[in-house]
């Protein structure tokens, strides 16, 4: 499958031609004018405003909110091709079934729901309970809400009964026999961002334990990485300003009553890494609600621990704590939407709600207790990545403590990272300017095997990253840019190779391999100087085998 990136993007973000790239206004960031570059030779976008890049694929990830598998049918979609995809998920007959039949069931079987508010005698015992609590007909139909029958075999009577159990909706007890998993019970379809169900919540219509039932993990459904709610509030608004986090199906749909239609919920299970990128995906800043009482406090600190990896960017998080008896349904019935609204923007920043609870029971006024204070942020703030939030979370930690930044050996730790980490300005060096050339243009790895290099001579900073883009060349064979940036999707030095492979080297298309072979020369000539020097001094310090010094003979005389 062979898809212009120029195509491609342009069939979403019109492009501009201006000289041998394409521009426009970047879709990621708000700007006046076009930083966003679209090179067809490399297949490669980049935003040299907010510094954004990636291939085709990246680019559907990013401005479509998908995974990546999901880019990719979106891809073969634009190319006119079909992506087959299957499945080995039958677990007593082993057979394999496409995906697509566990989707068709579980909209089915969604429907035969809703009719059962109507249609049984349970479930216009739902239909009171969603009465009184308030649910409106059209907010029950925009979620739409169901009524899963008392009796076990009304799934087992109407459809597959593999499909049933590969979809989590009937059980196999220990003894082998088969159980409705869902009974007597307001049932909630979870829809994924394509509007797929993927699973099932249930409530009790009394005070039967467990109150919500959850789907369990199937092909479909994975409740780590899923939240409820998503699909609604993206209908409503693809691009909300936040997305509020709540506990339950219902304070939801409750604040969806009242227009709040940004809220989601997770699936009985804490907040995880991909329950982040998943929301960052769509808004820059999350709110996080939680009740005001103990438990609460202590789940929202437990949330805090998960999230300080995902704060990169122009990401923001906030904690909002309930008053003590409330949860959002109640609290947004007795205050109403204006001053509920007001909670939710007015909620504390994570900064401010982070250090408010390391230091409350801290006596800073004395230097164990702002030792103490250090000592225990430390561990979170590492988890932060480098960049300008990481530093002034460290420069706040200093002011607390009362510290001159300078004098805290964890604190001089992060200022290195970021020295090491920061991308120079100007001109790169030589071995940055040779591995940009290449990742920009995989075929000059010709060049490089047509010359004798001695590789324990290259000693520079990034020689590792530099051989193995090599042997990821010669293994792939990438005939751009784009191929070999999907090598690298998800490596540890993915961000690295996206960056070297948007610095602008100036250098015309006709003269790269010239350009490229005498950088390389050069890079060469760095090493031999370099092992040169080293064992010249030693020779007058402490003196050399003699291995070493045939060493410094061969290298004199290549001087």
């Amino acid at each position: 499958m062979r898809v212009d990136i120029v195509d491609l993007i342009d069939s979403h973000v019109p492009l501009k031609k201006t000289g041998t790239n394409y521009v426009a206004r970047c879709p990621f960031h708000v700007e006046k004018t076009p930083s966003f570059s679209v090179s067809r030779p490399k297949q490669f976008f980049h935003c040299f405003g907010c510094g954004v890049s990636g291939n085709a694929i990246s680019f559907l990830m990013d401005y479509s909110h998908l995974d990546f598998v999901e880019a990719v049918e979106d891809l073969a979609a634009f190319a006119g091709l079909d992506v087959p995809r299957e499945s080995s998920i039958g677990k007593v007959g082993s057979a394999k079934t496409d995906l697509s039949d566990l989707y068709l069931l579980m909209e089915q079987v969604a429907t035969f729901y809703v009719e059962q508010l109507r249609a049984d005698d349970g479930g216009k015992k739902a239909v009171a309970y969603l009465k009184s609590r308030g649910v409106k007909s059209e907010i029950a139909s925009d979620f739409m809400l169901g009524y899963a029958p008392r009796e076990w075999r009304a799934l087992a009577a109407k459809f597959n009964q593999q499909l049933l159990i590969d979809a989590g909706l009937l059980g196999l007890s220990d003894g082998g026999s088969i159980y409705a998993r869902f009974r007597d019970r307001i049932m909630f379809p979870i829809r994924d961002k394509r509007a797929r169900i993927i699973g099932f919540g249930g409530r009790v219509l009394d005070d039967t334990l467990p109150k919500y039932l959850n789907s369990p993990e199937t092909p479909l459904f994975h409740k780590s990485r899923e939240v409820y709610g998503l699909y609604e509030l993206l209908k409503k608004n693809p691009k909300p300003q936040r997305i509020l986090m709540v506990e339950g199906y219902m304070d939801v749909i409750a604040l969806a009553q009242f227009g709040i239609d940004y809220a989601v919920a997770a699936l009985g299970t804490a907040t995880s890494q991909a329950h982040l990128d998943l929301l960052f995906r769509f808004s820059s800043e999350l709110v996080f609600c939680f009740d005001g009482d103990k438990a609460g406090k202590d789940a929202a600190w437990r949330a805090i621990a998960s999230v300080f990896p995902a704060l990169k960017g122009a990401r923001k998080i906030r904690i909002m704590l309930l008053p003590q008896n409330h949860d959002p349904d109640s609290l947004v019935r007795q205050e109403g939407l204006e001053k509920f609204t007001s909670r939710v923007q007015e909620a504390q920043v994570l900064s401010d709600y982070f250090f408010e609870n390391f230091s409350k029971d801290l006596r800073l006024s004395e230097m164990e207790g702002r030792h103490g204070l250090i000592t225990e942020a430390e561990s979170y703030l590492t988890q932060l990545p480098i960049g300008a939030y990481r530093a002034m979370m460290v420069g706040e930690l200093s002011n607390l403590a009362k510290l001159n930044i300078l004098d805290n050996e964890a604190i001089l730790a992060y200022k290195r990272q970021e020295k090491k980490h920061r991308i120079k300005t100007g001109r790169p060096s030589v071995p940055s300017f040779v591995i940009a050339l290449l990742l920009q243009n995989p075929r000059l790895i010709e060049v490089v095997e047509q010359k004798e290099i001695d590789w324990n001579l290259l000693e520079f900073d990034g020689i590792e990253r530099f051989r193995n883009i090599l042997q990821v060349i010669a293994d792939k064979k990438p005939t751009n840019y784009g191929v070999l940036l999907e090598a690298y999707r998800g490596h540890e030095d993915e961000s690295v190779v996206k960056k070297l492979a948007a610095l602008d080297l100036l250098t015309p298309e006709d003269g790269l391999e010239a350009e490229f072979s005498g950088a390389l020369d050069k890079l060469v000539a760095q090493g031999r100087g370099a092992r040169f020097d080293r064992l010249l001094a030693k020779e007058k310090s402490v003196g050399l085998v003699p291995q070493e010094k045939e060493e410094l003979k061969r290298l004199l005389r290549m001087k």
